[in-house]
C-alpha cells in the first residue's frame, strides 16, 4: 500500500553513493531508468575521468525561450554506523513513516521529488513553453570541483539555455520554508609562523608558538564578535556574519624542542554582504601584528558574490513566489550559512534558488540518523509540481524577443 514515490524514494537512496568511493555508476543508472520511463531525453557528460553528470530533459514547445534547470547531486557524507539507529543505507520505514537513511534531506529526497513532480505534471497531460532539465552532478559533498564547477564551463552546460535554476536548500524545524538567495564565501586559510627554535628548558625568544598565539588570538577574537553580533540581533541568520574557526594546528618535533615552524588552519565562511578586498586586508593585519615571518595561504579563496533577486519585479521570482502565496507557504529568506553547487551556477550568472521544501522537519544534513517523514517528502512533491507549472511558464522576457 506504499505510494509508489516513496517506494522509488527508497530504492534510490539504498545505493550507496558515500565517500571516498560512491557508486556513482549505480545511481547514475537508477536515475536513467527513471528518466526513460518517463519518456525524459537522456545525455551522459563525463567532465573528468569517473565523474559524470546526467542530464534529463523535457522539451518545451519553444525550445528558444531559456530553460528552468532542477540541479541535485548523487554524492552523500560518510556515515558513522555505530550512532545509527537502523542501516543507514536500508532506507528503513518506522511506524510514524519517518525514512531514515544517509541522503534522505541532503539531497536524494529532492532528486526523487523532482522526477516525480514531472510525472504528475505528464500524467495531467502538461506540457510548457519552457524546456526543464535535470541535472544530476557528482562530488558536491567534496567541493563539486570535480561536478558543477567544471560542468558551467564545458558546452554541454551553456547549451542547456538556463534562464533559472532551483538547487538544494535546508530542512525547516518550524513552519516556514527556508529559501536561499545566495552563500557565504567560503575562504580556507592556512597561517605558517617562523620561528627561533632551541632546547625545551630556556626561555627562547621571537618562537614560533609565541606568534602563533598572537594569530589565534586575533583570529578568535574576531569569531566572538561575529558570534555576539548574531545572538544580539534577532533579524540575522548564520548566514548574516562572518564564521570562523580554527580547525587544524600544526607543529613541533618533540617534549623537548622548541619547533622553528608552527601553522594553523581556519575555515571562514563570509556573507555577500562583506567587502572581499577589505576583509583579506584584516587578515594580513592580524598576521602582521603577530611579528616577522608570519604569513598565510588560501587553500580555498571563493571570490564570487552574486545572489539571487527576490524583488516581485522579477519575473523569476513573481513566479516562484505567487505559488507560494497560492499554497499558502511562509518563506523564510535567507543566505546559506554553508556551501552548494547553487555558487557555480550564480558564479555563470545565472539566477538561482536553494529549496528543499521540508518543513516540520529538523536539521539532519551530515547528521547520525538522518530521516525525512514520507509525508513531507510528498508534500514536496506536489509544491515541486506547482513551482514547475509556473516557471516553465514564465511569459517570454524582453531578452528572449
Amino acid at each position: 500500500s506504499e505510494n509508489p514515490s516513496v517506494t522509488l524514494f527508497r530504492e534510490y537512496l539504498r545505493i550507496d553513493t558515500v565517500h571516498p568511493k560512491p557508486d556513482y555508476d549505480a545511481a547514475v543508472r537508477f536515475l536513467e531508468r527513471v528518466g526513460t520511463d518517463l519518456g525524459l531525453a537522456c545525455q551522459k557528460v563525463e567532465v573528468c575521468q569517473g565523474r559524470v553528470v546526467l542530464i534529463l530533459t523535457w522539451q518545451g514547445t519553444n525550445p528558444r525561450l531559456r530553460s528552468i534547470l532542477l540541479n541535485s547531486h548523487t554524492d552523500v557524507v560518510p556515515v558513522f554506523e555505530e550512532h545509527w539507529t537502523y542501516p543507514p543505507f536500508e532506507a528503513v520505514k518506522d511506524s510514524q513513516g519517518n525514512i531514515y537513511a544517509r541522503g534522505a534531506q541532503d539531497m536524494k529526497c529532492v532528486s526523487i521529488q523532482y522526477l516525480e513532480a514531472i510525472r504528475r505534471l505528464k500524467t495531467e497531460g502538461k506540457s510548457f513553453a519552457r524546456t526543464i532539465h535535470l541535472t544530476f552532478v557528482p562530488d558536491e559533498e567534496v567541493g563539486g570541483h570535480k561536478g558543477m564547477e567544471m560542468f558551467v564551463q564545458r558546452p554541454e552546460f551553456k547549451a542547456l539555455n538556463v534562464g533559472f535554476a532551483m538547487d538544494e536548500g535546508l530542512a525547516s524545524p518550524s513552519d516556514t520554508y527556508s529559501v536561499f538567495y545566495g552563500e557565504r564565501s567560503p575562504w580556507w586559510i592556512k597561517v605558517k609562523c617562523m620561528g627561533s627554535p632551541g632546547h625545551g628548558s630556556r626561555f627562547i625568544s621571537n618562537t614560533a608558538a609565541e606568534k602563533m598565539h598572537k594569530v589565534i588570538n586575533s583570529f578568535l577574537a574576531f569569531r566572538e564578535s561575529e558570534k555576539q553580533r548574531l545572538k544580539s540581533d534577532s533579524s540575522l541568520t548564520l548566514g548574516d556574519v562572518t564564521s570562523l574557526n580554527m580547525t587544524m594546528l600544526e607543529g613541533g618535533v618533540s617534549f623537548n624542542v622548541v619547533p622553528s615552524e608552527m601553522a594553523a588552519s581556519f575555515d571562514i565562511r563570509i556573507p555577500p554582504t562583506v567587502d572581499l578586498k577589505a576583509f583579506e586586508e584584516q587578515v594580513a593585519t592580524w598576521c602582521r601584528g603577530a611579528g616577522d615571518g608570519v604569513t598565510y595561504e588560501f587553500h580555498q579563496k571563493c571570490m564570487d558574490q552574486h545572489i539571487t533577486s527576490t524583488e516581485e519585479s522579477d519575473p523569476w521570482w513573481k513566479a516562484f513566489s505567487g505559488v507560494c502565496r497560492d499554497m499558502k507557504l511562509q518563506l523564510k529568506l535567507e543566505i546559506f550559512p554553508a556551501a552548494t553547487d547553487s555558487r557555480y551556477i550564480r558564479a555563470v550568472r545565472h539566477p538561482a534558488i536553494g529549496f528543499s521544501p521540508m518543513n516540520r522537519t529538523p536539521v539532519l544534513l551530515h547528521d547520525h540518523n538522518e530521516f525525512l517523514n514520507e509525508q513531507v517528502f510528498l508534500r514536496g512533491i506536489e509544491i515541486y509540481a506547482r513551482l514547475l507549472a509556473a516557471l516553465a511558464s514564465v511569459p517570454p522576457l524582453p531578452a528572449e524577443g
